[in-house]
């Protein structure tokens, strides 16, 4: 499945490259939601969220409003997530908080599991040159995404697996990378990070595994229509 992500930042639609370089930016947030109706999943990330260099709460809910959302960027608390599902997403995706001292934050991922109820959880564990990275991309920790997931695995109804290596590139995910994480859990895996073909979305599907795609839908270079009704 085909998943369009909304990465938000100033108030804007943007896209960067790994993280750090901006590659677009649009004022017209509403224009993308609109184009994203009909998508049984749309995943909307507060990059200032998870920069610590803002939020962006009330476009986040308008979005929910419209779309079946699941949103990520800057949850780090209970509190943080319940306010996130209580603005109207189907599930909180949280990343840096499950990891301290760079290593998956069990006692963590369980009181958050406990709070808001597994199932409306979705653990990020993004990934650079082998590790699992945190606060923006910015800082290594010392697991790798398989040994992560297999730690975080009974706190949470899924996993979204950044690879943060190709993000934004669009020269493609690197698949042994995403099927190594496939492999490690019993959990949904979603994969993001460079997906930029329908041979792609269709190779990962065929592994039971969805596909995020911002940079290649935002350029034009994928060219996208909602799944028909089931």
């Amino acid at each position: 499945m085909l998943i369009p992500s909304i990465d938000l930042k100033g108030g804007q639609v943007v896209q960067l490259v790994q993280g750090r370089d901006l590659a677009l930016a649009s004022d017209d947030v509403f224009a993308w939601v609109q184009r994203f109706e009909g998508f049984p999943k749309v995943q909307v990330i507060d990059l200032d969220g998870a920069m610590e260099s803002g939020a962006n709460d009330f476009l986040v809910r308008r979005i929910c409003r419209a779309l079946p959302c699941r949103v990520g960027g800057g949850i780090r608390t209970v509190e943080r997530a319940r306010y996130v599902l209580a603005g109207g997403a189907r599930a909180a995706i949280v990343g840096s908080s499950l990891f301290r001292d760079g290593q998956p934050d069990v006692g963590f991922a369980r009181a958050l599991a406990e709070a808001v109820g597994a199932e409306h959880v979705i653990a990020a564990v993004d990934s650079f040159e082998g590790r699992v990275v945190v606060r923006g991309w910015r800082e290594a920790t010392g697991v790798s995404a398989a040994d992560a997931v297999r730690a975080l695995e009974p706190y949470c109804d899924e996993f979204l697996y950044t690879h943060v290596d190709t993000e934004g590139l669009m020269r493609g995910i690197d698949m042994e990378a995403v099927r190594a994480v496939r492999d490690a859990t019993t959990r949904r895996v979603t994969a993001a990070g460079g997906i930029t073909t329908r041979e792609e979305i269709e190779s990962l599907d065929r592994l039971g595994i969805d596909a995020v795609v911002g940079m290649a839908i935002y350029t034009g270079t994928l060219e996208i229509a909602p799944p028909p009704p089931a």
